[in-house]
């Protein structure tokens, strides 16, 4: 039997040390590169995170965070000597991983016997201090984990800015809204949801939401896209100028225009509706989702009051006015209510979505609500419910000063209370590029319908293929 041979092992020694030393070189190397190409946001967190991670321990120790194990490790047991005095107990640190991005850092941590998710919470405000960040939210992350996230500087009062890519979106359901207070994305899915209200002043960033929503959604043919403004009486006058390109239709201030595009759409519902179970073989469109000949439908209201308006007078025109308002809100009651199924979606924006501006008939339907800035509590209850008085530092009141110009707040599903949100800025020379590059996708959704109805060879006639090519990437 040979014997172990150390003056081979000492031979390979400084092999083995110079693999390690050019390991831990391009390791550094890689560091370097990261950080040189990073923004200077993303490089004052890269250093923040390395403060944490050599801090942690110590900072575990003061802000109650470890616990003492009494009993002795395995190691302790097997060297303890019979008559010799009791090991020491061992203080356990919860393990941690650091992540940095433009905003802050993102630790990930274990918890504890004694140390879980409430023991975490307690000392967000001593990790706030000690890491230097504005503020610091502290969240479950799966069983026995935690997500400590730390902004250094405040998320809603960064303005932000988003180039759409003209990409076909991998989920037309899905409605990527912005980034909360902790820079962490908020989306929402519009899946089996009837319609959605946008309330805020003038200048608070409503348009600048609707042009991202409907610039993500665009590149695809699965979803068409109809427009009222109720406060310009052609489109090149308004906001929606640069996306017009990418409605079926549209109308402007007219009520008898209004009228007639709203009885439209009502029609195409009660069709839809009459053919689903037979064409789609459900009963509810989003079971299979929406598709090129049977598209969701996007009714976008925006100055909603103006078709809704209460005309009070006894002459003719008066009279006649008012009956047209008053049409106007049964149907899109109709839409609002009977169109989830079928693929109808309707949002309705307006400064305040008060009764007197958006009928509560109408409104209280509607599942998702946002609010940018509002001058009067009365108004943001109106939009977001009375429970945002038990809100007082959420309330979009709070949202007047010009730096948070492009800040919404809205009920999540899943989280207490109400979340505040960053909406990016959409230039409207991307806006315009968008609509242009897609316009070939435009289609009415009622000739859609017809020829769906013509496939009957099709055994599934409502996905017939892609959904057009993608706009060019935008220029960097």
């Amino acid at each position: 039997m040979t014997g172990f041979d150390t003056g081979s092992l000492t031979g390979h020694a400084p092999q083995a040390l110079l693999i390690a030393a050019v390991l831990a070189g391009m390791w550094l190397l890689l560091v370097v590169i990261r950080y040189v190409r990073a923004d200077r946001g993303t490089q004052v967190s890269m250093r923040q995170a390395v403060r944490v991670r050599w801090g942690w321990v110590r900072l575990a120790r003061m802000a109650g965070l470890t616990v003492t194990d009494k009993t002795p490790g395995l190691l302790a047991q097997l060297t303890a000597q019979k008559d010799g005095p009791a090991p020491a107990p061992r203080v356990l640190t919860p393990r941690i991983k650091v992540k940095p991005d433009r905003f802050g850092v993102i630790v990930r941590a274990r918890a504890l016997p004694q140390v879980g998710l409430e023991e975490y919470q307690k000392a967000a405000r001593f990790l706030a201090d000690a890491w230097r960040c504005t503020r610091v939210s502290v969240l479950p992350d799966g069983p026995g984990k935690v997500v400590i996230r730390g902004v250094r500087s405040d998320p809603l009062t960064t303005p932000t800015e988003h180039r759409p890519t003209g990409r076909l979106p991998e989920d037309v359901a899905r409605w990527e809204l912005g980034v909360d207070e902790f820079a962490a994305p908020v989306c929402v899915s519009l899946a089996n949801v009837p319609g959605v209200t946008v309330a805020g002043t003038p200048g608070a960033g409503k348009t600048s939401g609707i042009n991202k929503f409907v610039c993500d959604l665009a590149p695809s043919a699965a979803v068409q896209f109809v427009g009222f403004d109720g406060k310009v009486s052609r489109a090149e006058e308004g906001d929606y100028a640069d996306l017009v390109k990418r409605m079926f239709a549209f109308c402007g201030d007219d009520l008898d225009e209004a009228n007639a595009l709203f009885k439209r759409l009502v029609a195409l519902r009660r069709r839809r509706s009459s053919v689903i179970r037979d064409v789609l073989g459900v009963k509810n469109m989003w079971h299979v989702g929406p598709s090129r000949l049977w598209p969701l439908t996007v009714v976008l209201i925006d100055e909603a009051h103006t078709f809704f308006r209460e005309y009070k007078g006894s002459d003719v025109e008066t009279k006649r006015l008012a009956a047209l308002t008053a049409e106007n809100a049964r149907l899109v009651e109709d839409l609002v209510k009977k169109g989830r199924s079928v693929g109808i979606l309707t949002i309705l924006i307006s400064q305040k979505t008060t009764g007197d501006a958006i009928p509560t008939f109408i409104r209280d339907v509607c599942p998702v609500g946002l609010s940018f800035a509002q001058k009067t509590v009365e108004a943001a209850v109106a939009a977001l419910g009375d429970d945002i008085r038990n809100w007082p530092d959420a309330s979009p009141v709070t949202l007047q000063d010009p730096a948070y110009v492009g800040v919404a707040v809205m009920a999540m599903q899943g989280r207490p209370g109400f979340t505040r949100i960053r909406t990016p800025y959409v230039s409207d020379a991307d806006a315009a590029r968008i609509a242009e590059a897609t316009s070939h996708l435009t289609a009415d959704p009622a000739l859609c319908l017809d020829a769906l109805l013509d496939t009957t060879s099709n055994t599934n006639p409502g996905d017939d293929g892609q959904d057009g090519p993608a706009v060019p990437l935008a220029k960097p």
